[in-house]
């Protein structure tokens, strides 16, 4: 692996980052002639070129890369030229927010032959070993917290981010509310709406809502409570209007809380898509079976990659089941685990209408161009 150097450094803090990222293959498409992003010419000299649909847009493929490593508009402008056509701009926050301690990402592997990690094993709880020796198939720790720039910072840099985007190419802004101390529930709903409010002011045309922050705590996620999700998904629709509005969703085990979710949210008409997963948690250990990740409540991390694209790939079922037996027509987002070009097939069999790469798409920056040669 020490000859690829993924775009986003996980030997650089978070601020390091963000202040001089994107790397590799994504850095050499940024110094390329502006207005050019990949496959853009092609569009252009073939203007029949079928396009698929997503939300009421018109995508060239309707793969991309979720909220995570694309940290601000130098990322998404490179993720446009590198070919992925759907590019989500890292969760922002009303307020400044800081970053998990570094590090922040370790290579993860499972025990499991295959590689995966499956919801609700023991592993999860007595820890699976994490370190340095990133390896293909890769899965790795997700400890960020959800860093957020203020909104001074990030609203414009959004702006550029949107107008960034090439023929066939669509920016999808995430945000979330942030609990701080002593904060009621009707100022939880309130910090969404105001966010939201933020994000509409970008000029963005649809975004997505993250629920399932795992900084909330293990078992502690805004995904667990459908009610909750419900009224903010409902205050957020009334303050953003005709946009789309997805929600990001972590692993649910119980079918109950999935048709529940549905029920409180795209069934009302508050809710346009749903992108899911987003990591599952587990207790990360060294080879000495000590905690990996340094500092109070990091014991635990969410884990992403190849180890969880099984359980990514068994939610969108499950989704697309509920879709078809409630008579809905949400879009579905196909996230976790997406390392090569079978894996994006394999979410759109499964009833996925979009398709996202986070940890396969930072160690092969060129998975969306193999995608579309493999369609070809």
């Amino acid at each position: 692996m020490s000859d690829f150097e993924p775009f986003y450094d996980v030997n650089r803090t978070y601020d390091e980052n963000y202040a001089d990222g994107p790397f590799g293959a994504f850095a050499t498409a940024l110094r390329e002639e502006p207005g050019t992003p990949a496959g853009a010419a092609e569009d252009a000299a073939a203007p029949d070129k079928a396009r698929e649909s997503f939300l009421g847009f018109d995508v060239n493929l309707p793969f991309g890369i979720p909220a995570g490593p694309l940290l601000n508009s130098r990322f998404t402008t490179a993720a446009f030229r590198m070919g992925f056509d759907l590019a989500v701009y890292k969760t922002v926050r009303s307020r400044a927010w800081g970053c998990n301690p570094f590090p922040n990402v370790l290579a993860v592997h499972p025990k499991a032959a295959n590689g995966e990690l499956a919801p609700g094993s023991a592993e999860l709880d007595e820890g699976v070993l994490a370190d340095t020796n990133y390896q293909l198939p890769i899965s790795i720790s997700n400890s960020f917290g959800v860093p957020s720039r203020d909104p001074d910072v990030w609203q414009p840099d959004m702006r550029d981010a949107i107008a960034a985007a090439g023929p066939g190419q669509l920016l999808v802004p995430s945000f979330q509310g942030s609990r701080v101390e002593g904060m009621s529930r009707e100022d939880y709903i309130a910090d969404h709406v105001r966010t939201a409010r933020l994000v509409c002011e970008t000029g963005a045309g649809l975004m997505e809502m993250n629920t399932s922050c795992p900084n909330e705590g293990h078992n502690r996620l805004l995904c667990h409570d459908a009610h909750l999700v419900g009224e903010i998904t409902e205050a957020v629709k009334n303050e953003i209007g005709d946009r789309p509005l997805i929600v990001k969703l972590a692993y649910l085990p119980d079918d109950l809380d999935v048709e529940r979710m549905v029920r409180e949210t795209a069934a009302r008409g508050t809710v346009q898509g749903f992108a899911t997963i987003n990591t599952i948690s587990a207790k990360l250990v060294d080879a000495q079976g000590n905690q990996a990740l340094p500092g109070e409540g990091r014991e635990r991390s969410g884990v992403c990659g190849a180890a969880i694209r099984s359980a990514g790939l068994d939610m969108v079922r499950r989704l697309a089941a509920v879709r078809e037996r409630m008579g809905l027509d949400f879009a579905i987002v196909g996230v976790g685990g997406v390392i090569e070009p079978g894996d994006y097939a394999a979410y759109r069999t499964a009833g996925a209408d979009a398709v996202m790469s986070a940890t396969g798409a930072m160690w092969d920056a060129n998975l969306a161009r193999e995608i579309k040669a493999s369609l070809e």
